[in-house]
């Protein structure tokens, strides 16, 4: 029977980690106990199995993307970018779509229970593939439960911020959006305006309004709460906020996305106003509609394409070799977006 590295570690005292970390010449163990296992290594006769080793190490080169819902805005871009990157890079992609959306509307983001039903088969079917990594992309973003506990492979949570330590996270930098936007607005000679945020419990917006007032506290003007209006993401939240604001004497209105933006033009054209003559809006996310309004809306590109090309570009890092780069959910890799002028400001 040919000697086992098991057998080699029990004679020198060590653990079967170490003797490979010696045969492997990886820097993890001192000289003096290197030279011990290379000599019991040589008086037992060890040769190395290259063809379990192989298998061992060969790679599926194949990448699992589970996406909470495929039809999310967001969503079929960054699918798109990251699949193209990984193809390049000689991965192909294995694309499970948990349809969140088309099975609960919105009513599904605080339901755990739900989330875990729907992905857990998913995680599965990556396992059973024996994918090298997955590739995890939120609806919107949150905190990351739902990975198993049993999955032993690298991964990214896209969107949203892992909750598992293993994990690392790839989001928007909200934050900067929201600075960016403001400080734009002010330099239009804007000292007061009103906003009309998404939900009040949501991450976009609690980091979007928190660079709004970073940016009003940086140009020495106070932040007043009463010009913030909570929206719901959708138009009906732009039209049905517009006359509160309207009332507090505002002039221009910045909506956290473009569908509440378009509420508020409706609302205007509705009551006889007119975008930029007699209100400036200011919408955010750069949704297709936003360059169809007329006047064409101002708006802040989330950057979709920058944020699933470093998504891919951490995945491919970590399947690397001769080192495998280690990341966990302490990293958090922020992207920014970029304003977009246009003429209803």
């Amino acid at each position: 029977m040919p000697t086992t590295l098991k057998e080699i570690a029990e004679v020198c005292g060590v653990t079967v980690s170490t003797v490979s970390n010696v045969l492997n010449d990886k820097p993890k163990v001192s000289a003096e106990k290197k030279r011990q296992i290379l000599k019991v290594v040589e008086e037992m006769g060890y040769q190395p199995n290259y063809f379990a080793q192989g298998i061992r190490k060969t790679k599926k080169r194949i990448i699992g993307i589970i996406t909470e819902d495929i039809m999310d805005f967001a969503t079929v871009n960054m699918v798109e970018t990251i699949m193209a990157y990984l193809e390049n890079n000689s991965y192909r992609s294995l694309l499970l779509n948990m349809r969140m959306y088309d099975k609960w509307d919105n009513q599904w983001y605080d339901d755990n229970t739900k989330i875990v039903e729907s992905s857990r088969p998913l995680f599965q079917q990556i396992m059973s593939v024996k994918a090298d990594g997955f590739i995890y992309i939120a609806g919107h973003c949150r905190k990351i439960h739902c990975i198993p506990e049993n999955i032993d492979v690298p991964g990214i949570v896209l969107y949203g911020i892992s909750a598992d330590e293993r994990y690392p996270s790839v989001v928007l930098d909200d934050e900067k959006g929201g600075y960016e936007v403001t400080k734009y607005i002010i330099d239009k000679g804007f000292k007061e305006f009103g906003i009309i945020s998404g939900k009040s419990d949501n991450m976009h917006t609690n980091r979007r309004l928190l660079g709004i007032q970073k940016a009003m506290f940086d140009a020495g003007i106070p932040f007043n709460p009463e010009l913030v209006r909570e929206g719901d993401w959708k138009r009906t939240g732009g039209y049905e906020n517009t006359q509160y604001l309207l009332d507090k004497g505002v002039k221009c209105i910045f909506c956290m996305n473009d569908l509440m933006a378009a509420g508020v033009y409706d609302y205007l054209y509705d009551h006889g106003l007119e975008v930029k003559k007699d209100i400036s809006v200011m919408g955010y996310d750069d949704r297709e509609i936003s360059d169809y309004m007329r006047p064409r809306l101002s708006t802040y590109d989330l950057n979709h394409s920058g944020l699933a090309k470093k998504c891919a570009e951490m995945m491919i890092e970590m399947l690397g070799e001769p080192e495998t780069k280690i990341y966990n959910n302490a990293h958090i890799a922020k992207i920014a977006g970029r304003l977009i002028e246009r003429q209803s400001i």
